[in-house]
C-alpha cells in the first residue's frame, strides 16, 4: 500500500512553509515508527505541520493504528478520544496539559526498516466524528478502504504523478488528512500545505489540483486576484458541505473552471464525485465513484423513483466502507441495513441519469411543515440568489401548527426580512418560504466550515 510513490524533489512535500522530499520523509516516519514499537494505537494532534504528516505516514508503515485528535479538541472531547481508542502514546508534544500518556517526538531523521507485512484489512485510523448526540464516536478505517477510495478518486479526478496538490485544510478529517495527504501519496503528486487557507496563499501555490470547503471558496471569489491566478489549475474540488450555486458560478467566471464537487461521511470515506472529464453541474454530486454502490430509500425502506425530485434517505456500500465504530457494536448495527447497506443520514435525489442532489441531513435539513417535506438545501439556494444574502442557513422549529415552520438565519448586508420571504416565494413553491427571517452576524461553523445547524436550533 502507498509503493512508489516516494521521489527526490526537495519540496514533494510542504507544510506551512516546511519543505522535504517524499525519500526524507519516509526515512524520518521509519524511524518513529521504530519508537510506536508495541503501541498498537498512536494518537496525533491535527495540526498542519510537517510532524503530522510524519506520523500519519509512520503508521501506515509501521501498521500502527493512528488517531488523529482535531486540532481544536477540548480536554474533555481529547479525554474522551484518548480513553475510548486505547491509544498508548502521544506522538510530538501538544499543549495538552491533561494528558499522562507517554510522547514520542518526531526525529528530525533516520531510517528504519521500511513497510511492516500488514493486511490490507488491517485498521490504519481511527477517526472520531461527532453526531447529534452524546461523545463523538470512533470511525475504524481499513488500509483497504483508503486504498479503494484514493484509488477511485485517481480515476475520477485523472489525479497523476504530474500533479502539484494545494490546500489547507484540517489534517484530523477525512478531506485535509486522507485525500489531502494520503492521496498525494498515493498518486505520487506534490504537495503544498498552505498552512492557513487564505485565498492569496492558494495563488500563489502554483497548483494543478486544488481542494477546499466552500467557505474557502467563497473566500477565495471574494479576493478576484486570488481567484484568477488559480485559472492555470486543471481541477478545483469543492467538498464537506454544500457549495452554494452562486459561489460555483462566481468560481467558473473568474478561474474559467466549474467546479468538481463531491459527497462523503467519515464512515464511507468519498463515494460520489463529478468527473474531470464529465459534467458538472452546480448543486449536484455526480454519480458514484468505482466500487460503490448508492440507493435512496423512504422512510419506510421502500425505493422511490430516480426522477430528481423524490427526497429519500441515501444509502452507501462498497470497498470504501469503515469496519464499524469502535467500541460500539450496537450503533454500529443501527447504521446498517439488514441487507448491508451503510444509512447515511442525509437526503438526496438521484435523477434518471444516475447524478446526486445532496439535500442535507434527514434528521435537521429535511423539514415538514404543513404536511410538505422541504429541503432547507433548496431555499438556501434561493435565499443566496438575493443580492443582499452573504450567507444563510434554514432549519426547521416547533410550530403548533405546522409541525415544524421555516426559519432562515441570514448574514447580509441591508437584507430586508419581508423582501426576502417575497423573493423566496416567488422562486419556489410558496409554502417553502421561510415564516421567520433571522438576521446575524455570522453562523456557527465547524472546522471544516459546515453551519452547525443544532447550535441555531438552540
Amino acid at each position: 500500500m502507498f509503493d512508489g510513490a516516494f521521489g527526490d524533489a526537495p519540496d514533494a512535500v510542504v507544510v506551512d512553509g516546511v519543505a522535504t522530499s517524499w525519500e526524507a520523509l519516509a526515512g524520518r516516519a521509519d524511524a518513529l515508527a521504530e519508537r510506536f514499537a508495541g503501541a498498537g494505537t498512536v494518537a496525533v494532534s491535527g495540526t498542519p505541520t510537517l510532524d503530522t504528516v510524519i506520523a500519519v505516514v509512520a503508521g501506515l508503515r509501521s501498521g500502527t493504528v493512528v488517531v488523529p485528535v482535531p486540532a481544536d479538541a477540548g480536554p474533555m472531547e481529547r479525554e474522551h478520544i484518548l480513553r475510548d481508542s486505547g491509544a498508548a502514546l502521544v506522538v510530538g508534544l501538544p499543549d495538552w496539559p491533561e494528558v499522562t500518556l507517554p510522547r514520542v517526538a518526531v526525529p528530525a531523521g533516520g531510517a528504519g526498516p521500511g513497510w511492516a507485512d500488514v493486511g490490507d484489512d488491517a485498521p490504519a485510523l481511527v477517526m472520531y466524528t461527532s453526531g447529534t448526540t452524546g461523545l463523538p464516536k470512533g470511525a475504524v478505517i481499513p488500509r483497504r478502504a483508503i486504498a479503494a477510495c484514493l484509488d477511485g478518486l485517481a480515476d475520477a479526478w485523472g489525479w497523476t504523478p504530474d500533479d502539484t496538490l494545494v490546500h489547507g485544510l484540517p489534517l484530523f478529517h477525512v478531506h485535509g488528512l486522507i485525500l489531502g495527504v494520503l492521496g498525494a501519496l498515493r498518486s505520487g503528486s506534490r504537495l503544498v500545505h498552505t498552512g492557513k487557507p487564505l485565498p492569496e496563499r492558494y495563488a500563489a501555490a502554483g497548483g494543478s489540483l486544488y481542494f477546499a470547503v466552500p467557505t474557502v471558496w467563497s473566500r477565495v471569489v471574494a479576493d478576484p486576484a486570488s481567484a484568477s491566478a488559480l485559472a492555470g489549475a486543471r481541477l478545483l474540488v469543492s467538498g464537506s458541505a454544500a457549495l452554494p450555486v452562486p459561489v460555483f458560478e462566481q468560481m467558473r467566471a473568474l478561474t474559467g473552471h466549474a467546479p468538481v464537487e463531491r459527497y462523503g461521511m467519515t464512515e464511507t470515506l468519498i463515494t460520489i464525485s463529478t468527473r474531470h472529464d464529465g459534467e458538472r453541474r452546480p448543486g449536484f454530486v455526480g454519480m458514484p465513484i468505482s466500487g460503490v454502490d448508492t440507493r435512496v430509500r423512504a422512510d419506510d425502506g421502500s425505493d422511490v423513483a430516480h426522477d430528481g425530485e423524490t427526497i429519500a434517505g441515501l444509502q452507501v456500500r462498497g470497498s470504501t466502507m469503515f469496519e464499524g465504530y469502535l467500541n460500539l457494536p450496537e450503533k454500529t448495527a443501527e447504521s446498517m441495513t439488514d441487507d448491508g447497506w451503510f444509512v447515511t443520514g442525509d437526503a438526496a435525489t438521484i435523477g434518471p441519469d444516475g447524478f446526486h442532489r445532496i439535500v442535507g441531513r434527514t434528521s435537521i435539513d429535511i423539514i415538514k411543515s404543513g404536511g410538505f417535506k422541504v429541503g432547507a438545501g433548496e431555499v438556501e439556494t434561493a435565499l443566496l440568489s438575493h443580492g443582499s444574502v452573504n450567507e444563510c442557513a434554514v432549519v426547521g422549529l416547533p410550530d403548533a401548527d405546522l409541525g415544524e415552520r421555516i426559519v432562515a438565519f441570514v448574514v447580509g448586508d441591508g437584507a430586508d426580512p419581508a423582501a426576502l420571504i417575497d423573493h423566496v416565494a416567488g422562486l419556489l413553491s410558496v409554502h417553502k418560504r421561510p415564516r421567520e427571517i433571522r438576521l446575524v452576524d455570522t453562523l456557527p461553523r465547524n472546522a471544516m466550515g459546515k453551519v452547525q445547524k443544532q447550535v441555531l436550533r438552540g
